[in-house]
């Protein structure tokens, strides 16, 4: 009779014990459970590094053999008009040169006067911004002696390359403030903030100023779980 007791208390504290490590092992996994999810943004306001300017300019005749030396004699003076704004030789090369049969392509009544266009470009690729922006508006100069050179915005290409050297900076005062965040999540919650559960960096993306295509914008943001105690 007393060794069923004393199996029947063994049997009973055992079911205990096992309710408390379930209930238990629940509780923390319950625990480990609750989290919160923030967004941690960094912004830096930069200048582009590198810019790439084609100014395009053309010529018309009717004998093809002394319009391409009237065009190679253009390309002279605007190569001179570069390097006197400050440019070296090294910024800029010549681009490819476009033929256009004007009578060829003509089935109107008055035939054009000039029987063929040449058309082509120097691009000027180089690190001084400063000097490409400030050259803006300077083309002018070549227009007293005939030559019109065109620069269109859109194929004005202002760029930053120096992103590789902002990222670490960037993604460790991302991830900061999404802490904050979550930090005060977690006092209005009356909890404590525990370690990250899970973390992921957002594309970094770089926009250009509106008025001033130069300035550049560089934008990240963060994603973190933080588990709360």
């Amino acid at each position: 009779m007393k060794n069923n007791i004393f199996a029947g208390a063994l049997i009973a504290l055992g079911l205990c014990l096992g309710g408390l490590f379930i209930y238990c092992g629940i509780s923390k996994y319950a625990a480990k459970d609750r989290a919160v999810s923030v967004k941690g943004l960094s912004t830096r306001e930069v200048e582009a590094d590198y810019a790439v300017w084609p100014l395009s300019y053309g010529w018309n005749g009717n004998d093809l053999p002394a319009l391409y030396a009237q065009l190679e004699r253009v390309t002279e003076r605007v190569q001179k008009h570069l390097l006197e704004l400050g440019f070296e030789k090294s910024d800029f090369r010549q681009g490819s040169i476009s033929v256009s049969d004007n009578w060829s392509d003509y089935y109107g009544n008055h035939r054009p006067e000039y029987k063929y266009t040449l058309n082509t470009s120097l691009i000027v690729s180089t690190d001084k911004v400063k000097l490409v922006v400030e050259s803006q508006g300077k083309e002018s100069e070549l227009l007293k002696e005939g030559i019109i050179v065109k620069t269109e915005k859109w194929n004005l290409d202002y760029q930053f390359n120096g992103l590789p050297e902002l990222k670490p900076l960037m993604i460790e005062e991302a991830t900061r403030n999404a802490r904050a965040v979550a930090q005060k999540f977690a006092d209005d919650a009356q909890c404590s903030l525990g370690s990250i559960r899970n973390a992921s960096q957002g594309q970094f993306s770089i926009t250009s100023d509106e008025y001033q295509p130069w300035v550049k914008r560089v934008r990240v943001v963060t994603t973190v779980d933080y588990y709360l105690d």
